[in-house]
């Protein structure tokens, strides 16, 4: 049992709350904006949908997850029945990391051959480093913590090369502006993600925390995790969005309003 003062039990509650009605929102706008981009890149725009959906959806199971753990300021944590559910956030990444990805390859509207090539290296390596990453988060013990935190980090680092190194040479075909959005968009996507490593790493700060430290890493985690996920999903998402009207207007799509 953790117990939290009352500046950390409302800060988790209400980044919970923000997460939720931000991957809510984002939701609605992505998905009644379909018509003001082509046909073809609208794809891209029901993944990012659909990437904002699934992660509202379990941003709802936290919230409820901490509310129902939680009892006159003490959060029940660990493994045992009642307690927070951290593998939400981990069922959630392994199914939108591969998604947001998707997005990218899906709006830049490639040759077949080069999207099936992208997506069948990008795809299995994201659900690597998530698969790899979540027997780190649950266990208690710094140095299987750090072993496992350095496996997700190897298809990490593969799909860092993808996008820099394999995606870069199909950038020169895009209309004006397109590739230094694109760009911007792998940096955005990059910089999100190394959010997350260092939530992770959070735990590890203090050695044998007391129970007031162990309440505040755990607020401080749960805060870096949803702020990551909020600009990892909901910003990446808008950024597609505004590749998507970029390429259609370049397309000869009237603008509208």
């Amino acid at each position: 049992m953790l117990e939290m003062t009352d500046g950390q039990w409302s800060t988790t509650f209400n980044i919970f709350s923000f997460g939720l009605i931000s991957m809510l929102a984002c939701t609605v706008f992505t998905l009644v904006s379909q018509s003001r981009v082509l046909p073809k890149y609208r794809p891209a725009l029901v993944m990012s949908s659909m990437v904002t959906l699934i992660a509202g959806y379990h941003y709802w199971r936290i919230f409820n997850s901490f509310e129902e753990s939680s009892e006159n300021g003490m959060v029940k944590i660990g493994s045992a029945e009642g307690a927070f559910n951290e593998a939400y956030r981990y069922v959630d990444w392994i199914l939108t990391v591969p998604l947001l990805l998707v997005e990218v390859i899906a709006v830049l509207a490639l040759a077949r051959a080069a999207s099936k090539s992208l997506m069948t290296r990008l795809i299995p390596a994201s659900a690597a480093m998530i698969a790899l990453g979540y027997p780190g988060e649950i266990s208690t013990v710094i140095s299987e913590k750090v072993i496992w935190g350095v496996l997700s980090t190897l298809p990490f680092l593969y799909i860092l090369y993808v996008l820099f190194v394999e995606l870069t040479k199909s950038l020169g075909n895009q209309p004006d502006g397109v590739a230094a959005t694109v760009g911007r968009l792998r940096l955005l996507l990059i910089g999100t993600w190394g959010v997350y490593p260092l939530s992770y790493l959070i735990p590890m700060i203090i050695t044998n925390p007391t129970m007031e430290q162990a309440a505040g890493l755990f607020t401080a985690r749960q805060v870096g995790y949803t702020v990551a996920d909020v600009l990892a999903k909901c910003v990446f998402g808008l950024t597609i969005y505004k590749i998507a009207r970029m390429k259609s207007a370049a397309e000869g799509m009237a603008e509208t309003h």
